[in-house]
């Protein structure tokens, strides 16, 4: 096999420099694989799946036209990709309150709010593909106004969905001849969370554009090696090529134990679990002190990043972005989740305005929230749901939004820094995502357990918008 993969590179290299003096210009793709964090050895093979699998795939060529590289990423876990694939099939294209060009137009300022470019071409294409405008991809002030209206809620709630009020949905609703029905609206933000959170998963498992995609493909012919030095200082090299630990020089023992670590103070917290309760006074005092420590998380490589023109053309107000709720003097009250709750108030509101979304959305929340292999690492039998639920409720805590019944004192002791930097940065800023803050956390852990963390910390972004955006819609329906 070998033999015949040298034979085939030298043929390959042949034909395209036969194809290069016939002035043909042939694209070869950049990078290796769906993905610049994950070797492509590591990711499923197309051909080599089994039938479950090849029936997803199947599944989502036929909804999408494609095989997407976020399909071949999440496919580590099938049970999600199903539940995934049908939900965003339902949104885009079965019976709905908006048009199909308007869903793909949503998705489009959605991802471009992250300055998500993989995410805006794909769907640049397909709204096109639905009969869709193109003068309305010149900018957002040239598509219709009830569309640039929706600009300031996206803006809201992409970057600071906290401040989402009643007010926000009422200039919606009530905006004369270009206002939004209670049905079109919640269409309209089930698919701007969606989209917020799948931008989050783009950035945080480095997923690379497809090969006929803008930035997915070169014209430069390769090298007898397969690229050459050009390719290296642009990064376009997989880890196992350079032989290069972006995590700096991390002995293998040092993440055993940093395993074992996290292993033994699970071990502690139930038995300490099993012992004692805090009292109502202690635990409301921890996730006070747990929101305010969230503020100051931040990556040492942050740098603001200026969206292209290709994208921020999608959006209004290019210098909105996250902001911590604390910052110059702002407070913001605690969103206790016992008062407002997906499971009691959002889902079944999603329902009746929208049919059958809310049991589709709050299926996918619970395969992401129990999803389990019962592995860590090397080890196997183990019982990750406190783990599980560190991670979910230091998400929704980063926004705001407190459990009663939940010790965040256990935060602390589960998630170390360069964990909550990257958690962070994937869920608040994932334009901002860098190969460095993947590699340097749960560095014994596989890439399949770290594609497992970027489906919980995207359900639990796009459950706490929903919150924030749900509860100001209920107020004005009250």
């Amino acid at each position: 096999s070998e033999l015949n993969a040298s034979s085939n590179e030298g043929y390959n290299i042949k034909t395209l420099t036969i194809f290069s003096e016939l002035g043909i210009r042939i694209p070869r793709p950049l990078g290796h694989g769906p993905s610049r964090f994950i070797p492509e050895k590591e990711i499923l093979q197309v051909g080599s799946e089994d039938a479950q699998m090849h029936a997803l795939f199947a599944d989502s060529f036929a909804a999408l036209g494609r095989l997407d590289n976020i399909t071949l990423v999440m496919v580590f876990h099938p049970q999600y990709l199903e539940s995934f694939l049908k939900t965003q099939h339902y949104l885009l294209q079965m019976d709905g309150p908006l048009p199909l060009h308007y869903r793909h137009y949503i998705g489009i300022m959605a991802a471009a709010r992250h300055q998500c470019s993989y995410l805006v071409n794909l769907h640049v294409n397909d709204f096109l593909h639905v009969g869709g405008d193109p003068k309305w991809l010149n900018g957002l002030e040239n598509a219709p106004q009830k569309l640039q209206n929706l600009g300031e809620l996206n803006k809201v709630l992409a970057h600071r969905p906290w401040l989402i009020t009643k007010e926000h949905i009422e200039g919606l609703l009530k905006a004369e001849e270009h206002s939004w029905s209670l049905a079109e609206l919640v269409h309209a933000v089930v698919l701007l969370t969606h989209y917020h959170s799948l931008a989050s998963f783009t950035f945080g498992c480095g997923i690379s554009p497809e090969i006929h995609c803008d930035g997915g493909h070169t014209f430069r012919p390769p090298s007898v090696s397969n690229y050459c030095i050009c390719d290296i200082t642009n990064g376009n090299h997989s880890v196992d090529e350079m032989q290069v630990n972006s995590a700096g020089n991390v002995s293998v023992s040092d993440s055993f134990f940093e395993v074992e670590a996290l292993m033994e103070k699970m071990r502690q917290l139930q038995e300490c679990r099993d012992e004692e309760e805090a009292s109502q006074e202690e635990m409301a005092s921890r996730f006070e002190i747990e929101k305010r420590e969230s503020m100051f998380v931040f990556s040492s490589d942050d740098e603001e990043v200026t969206p292209a023109r290709d994208v921020s053309r999608h959006f209004e107000d290019t210098s909105y972005g996250y902001k911590d709720f604390s910052r110059h003097g702002m407070h913001v009250p605690t969103f206790r989740v016992q008062d407002y709750c997906w499971e009691d108030h959002g889902y079944s509101l999603v329902n009746r305005l929208y049919p059958d979304v809310g049991q589709l959305i709050d299926e996918k929340f619970h395969i992401a929230y129990n999803l389990t292999y019962n592995t860590m690492a090397m080890h196997k039998d183990v019982d990750t749901s406190m783990l599980r639920r560190a991670i979910w409720n230091y998400i929704h805590c980063m926004f705001g939004i407190r459990y009663d019944d939940y010790d965040y004192g256990e935060i602390n002791q589960l998630l170390d820094r360069s964990f909550k930097v990257y958690i962070k940065t994937v869920v608040c800023t994932p334009e901002k995502v860098t190969k460095r803050m993947y590699d340097s956390f749960w560095r014994q852990f596989k890439h399949s357990e770290k594609v497992h963390v970027n489906l919980l910390l995207i359900e639990a972004r796009m459950q706490a918008e929903l919150l924030y955006a749900l509860r100001a819609i209920t107020r004005y329906m009250t």
